[in-house]
């Protein structure tokens, strides 16, 4: 079954599951209107202090409304869920590129290669992601850049992916066609990332959903422990930060009450749209 079969099959599984299709329209207009608006906010002028207006509960003019420095928390909301976004999507893009490629290479030349990238990826794998990201950004003092942040959580979120494609690629090393293409001499290259690649897109699509949902946690997670993003630059962890204290915690939910449910809702979504892909790969699995 080529890739095109395997994306009409997610789409008829997504379209005919009514609550992944309202969940995949809700994310889209979520995401797409959080990198529009964000072009209209001057983010240089949010971040001046503005004694006048700090902490005021949500009005007409402030629908949201303000935080400690005066700033219009509704445009924080948007600047940070754009922040947090634009991060879930680079780690696990990154992530899934990373392990793609050793998931492949692994499964599909097997023997030796496999026993020695499988001892990486133990090795890796053996502590925690979040804790290693955490201990190597403790290593490194008055770390204030958002791409250092970001390579850390990347290197360490490639593992599950690379375990779910090599195990995958070694069934697919088994097919009959892969066997056909050796036989005609077809260079390992073409068959792997034209003939074995396209077979397992409905398993790499469903694996980036789950893995979406997973990445905006743990950037969320980070940021609010305090190791993530450095600090000032708004995201949603930052946000949800303000709980920790008792007073915005019982007398000031806007600062954090509207990050938390837009973080809650994009992983519920992400979950359901998610579910509808397993079942998809599931019905492409059985096809064959």
């Amino acid at each position: 079954m080529n890739s095109t079969s395997a994306w009409r099959i997610m789409w008829k599984e997504i379209y005919s599951d009514k609550v992944a299709l309202v969940s995949l329209i809700l994310f889209c207009v979520i995401v797409i209107t959080v990198y529009i608006w964000a072009l209209f906010i001057d983010a240089d002028a949010l971040a001046i202090v503005n004694l006048r207006t700090r902490n005021l509960a949500p009005s007409g003019a402030f629908p949201l409304g303000t935080g400690s420095a005066g700033q219009d928390m509704l445009q924080m909301l948007i600047l940070s869920a754009r922040n947090s976004f634009n991060i879930a999507f680079l780690i696990t893009g990154g992530g899934a590129v990373i392990g793609i490629l050793f998931g492949l290479v692994a499964g599909f030349y097997g023997g030796h290669v496999d026993n020695v990238l499988m001892r990486i990826l133990n090795f890796v794998g053996m502590v925690p992601a979040i804790m290693l990201v955490i201990v190597f950004v403790q290593l490194i003092p008055n770390y204030t850049s958002v791409t250092f942040a970001l390579l850390m959580i990347v290197v360490f979120a490639w593992q599950g992916t690379a375990f779910l494609i090599r195990v995958k690629t070694l069934q697919q090393g088994r097919m009959e066609y892969v066997a056909a293409s050796k036989t005609l001499g077809t260079p390992n290259f073409i068959i792997i990332f034209r003939e074995v690649l396209p077979n397992l897109v409905s398993i790499i699509v469903s694996n980036l959903t789950i893995s979406l949902a997973s990445n905006m946690g743990i950037e969320t997670g980070l940021t609010f422990l305090g190791f993530g993003l450095p600090f000032g630059t708004p995201s949603l962890g930052r946000l949800v930060f303000y709980a920790r204290t008792p007073t915005n915690l019982t007398e000031r939910p806007w600062l954090w009450l509207p990050a938390a449910l837009l973080i809650i809702i994009m992983m519920l979504c992400i979950n359901f749209v998610g579910s509808a892909l397993n079942r998809a790969a599931d019905a492409k699995k059985r096809s064959h």
